[in-house]
């Protein structure tokens, strides 16, 4: 467990889906999936409808979805992707 904050865990497709995107939108959102740890519920993070404990937070027209697992302190990024096609399959 993580002295300071959550720890991160990622679905094996996050990986496949940061690869795909434009370099510099993939460091910004690897910067904002690490400022997870630390704050879960940053300003312009929503709980998504229909689900008891998704969440997602946006930069620019991409979105991060995440999931909160408290009581064990752990964030698990389910998805990364342009907003058009993120919510998809979920």
């Amino acid at each position: 467990m993580p002295q300071n904050g959550y720890l991160l865990l990622y679905k094996k497709s996050v990986d496949k889906d940061l690869r795909r995107l434009p370099t510099a939108i993939r460091k910004r959102l690897v910067e904002k999936i690490g400022e997870l740890s630390n704050n879960p519920h940053p300003g312009g993070s929503t709980k998504l409808r229909g689900s008891t404990d998704l969440y997602r937070v946006r930069y620019t027209d991409y979105r991060i979805i995440y999931q909160i697992r408290g009581s064990e302190l752990i964030i698990l990024i389910i998805k990364v992707g342009h907003r058009k096609e993120v919510y998809r399959d979920l």
